[in-house]
């Protein structure tokens, strides 16, 4: 299996995104229906929305895994997930 590295910073600013085939890792950046939290130190909200926006560009379908809860799907998160349509507006 190989991993493509993007950088998806936000909840930390090493916070990275593993990409392979039609599967996403998200670790705390994604999660179904949410994002990581920002309200840590050297977190940052305005780079989560950057990292989100990245996703949601992201062309095809996939699955997410992220590093808490429930997988999901790109698609689904496009459709429902309100701070993925915030990071549209804002980032």
């Amino acid at each position: 299996m190989v991993f493509q590295v993007l950088e998806t910073p936000g909840h930390t600013p090493g916070s990275v995104t593993f990409k392979s085939g039609g599967m996403l890792f998200t670790g705390d950046t994604l999660f179904a229906g949410s994002c990581g939290r920002t309200d840590f130190p050297g977190g940052d909200w305005r780079a989560m929305l950057a990292s989100l926006k990245r996703l949601y560009e992201l062309p095809g379908e996939f699955k997410v895994y992220p590093g808490h809860e429930w997988t999901t799907t790109l698609g689904d998160e496009r459709r429902t997930n309100c701070f993925m349509r915030q990071a549209l507006d804002e980032a």
